[in-house]
């Protein structure tokens, strides 16, 4: 980040905190803007559908801006730090083919994965025992079982991943124009992603009590292992935040405060697939880890290519007139934009990805105890480099939840 690009956003920011546009009170608004979720989430409604193909209820956020339709998925991803090198690699290439699909759909805007790593099983985990233990079960079984139940919840964190699609129904050749209809076009594009190979299972598609779970517990995380029957007649605005306040480096809600970091650089070496592992890691605070994608069309990205490559050797003749040769990071710049452009001319397609991540506390006095845990565990990733989102932190928030909002998505 530029320190132009840097004072700029403070400017902006500062602005809109002096007319108060960045606090939020959702008793104060009229209606039907009190109808609406804060920030990027305003112009999002959840619809609840049916899956002809399952015949289950599933959920779908309706962007009625853009005409963008989300659907979730819920993951539940094997771990691959005991699966052999091959079998990683064989998931690697899988995805990478995921990602080649989504390429040549034009349906398809963009997609983002998220890990969320809650500290503590809480009553789910005790609701579930109960429904699965047998009444005839010795008694000393019984008692184990019941002390484990028991202490769990200090021990151990619920990890909750699921993979986001947003999809633009009137991109088909033959435009539904009913929203059943545009429903119906989009589950079935979700449908034609095959993540069988890719090292997760799909448990299921997310019903519309699943995504009130998520999006209502993230702004208050002491629900998050509530039953579902308390998020069942919840509406789509009352899942959001009553109060929150967006701050410069960190945003006030229901329940907490959280802070959100996004990518600033790769690191230029390869790195190793399970380079991500310390932000994955449970900790104190409740952590979530996206990772949003836009795969670029064939004749964009070489576009883009090309102007890296051009941009790579104007640096490097820059400075060689400058100083009489160019710098050895610039020359690999070039390098690796010229093989870039190599790889796609034999058939590999070019995404634009970012990272983001989100760490919640409870109360401000925890705060600091929390961007040092985050700080800590960006550390030890050993080159990934990240920055907080200055200015932007509604709305890094927002892009970890399955709200319908992608950053990389154009509208």
């Amino acid at each position: 980040m530029s320190a132009l690009a840097y004072y700029w956003a403070k400017l902006s920011w500062r602005r809109a905190a002096r007319i108060d546009a960045t606090s939020y009170r959702r008793v104060l608004l009229p209606h039907p803007y009190a109808l609406d979720l804060p920030g990027v989430g305003a112009s999002s409604t959840l619809i609840r559908a049916y899956d002809p193909t399952t015949g289950k209820r599933v959920g779908v956020v309706h962007d009625r801006a853009s005409g963008h339709m989300t659907i979730t998925t819920l993951l539940a991803p094997g771990g691959s730090l005991m699966a052999p090198t091959g079998a990683v690699q064989s998931s690697l290439r899988t995805w990478s083919s995921v990602l080649d699909a989504m390429s040549t759909d034009d349906q398809v805007k963009g997609a983002s994965v998220t890990i969320q790593i809650t500290p503590g099983a809480g009553e789910a985990l005790g609701d579930d025992v109960q429904a699965r233990q047998d009444p005839d079960a010795p008694r000393l079984a019984k008692r184990i079982v019941s002390e484990l139940v028991r202490t769990t919840p200090h021990a151990t964190a619920s990890v909750a991943p699921w993979m986001s699609v947003t999809v633009d129904p009137a991109a088909s050749a033959n435009a539904p124009t009913e929203l059943s209809d545009q429903v119906a076009e989009a589950l079935k594009v979700v449908d034609s992603l095959d993540l069988s190979g890719t090292g997760t299972d799909i448990e299921r598609r997310a019903t519309d009590v699943d995504l009130r779970r998520l999006v209502r517990a993230a702004y208050d995380p002491a629900v998050f292992n509530a039953r579902d029957q308390e998020f069942e007649d919840l509406s789509w605005s009352e899942c959001g935040p009553i109060a929150a306040d967006d701050g410069w480096e960190e945003y006030a809600h229901d329940g907490g405060v959280s802070i959100s970091w996004v990518l600033r650089e790769m690191p230029r070496r390869p790195i190793a697939y399970s380079v991500l592992l310390p932000l994955l890691a449970p900790g104190r605070f409740q952590r979530r880890i996206t990772l949003a994608y836009r795969v670029l069309d064939p004749h964009e990205g070489e576009a883009v290519l090309e102007r890296e490559i051009s941009h790579a050797h104007q640096r490097a003749q820059a400075t060689a007139e400058v100083k009489g040769r160019a710098k050895w990071s610039q020359r690999a710049d070039a390098q690796r934009a010229e093989q870039a452009a190599a790889q796609m001319a034999g058939g590999s397609q070019v995404a634009d990805w970012t990272l983001m991540v989100t760490v919640t506390a409870r109360s401000t006095a925890e705060l600091p105890a929390a961007r040092q845990e985050l700080e800590r565990a960006v550390k030890a990733t050993r080159g990934i480099r990240m920055r907080p989102a200055y200015g932007a932190q509604a709305a890094a928030f927002a892009a970890g939840l399955p709200l319908g909002y992608n950053p990389l998505v154009k509208d």
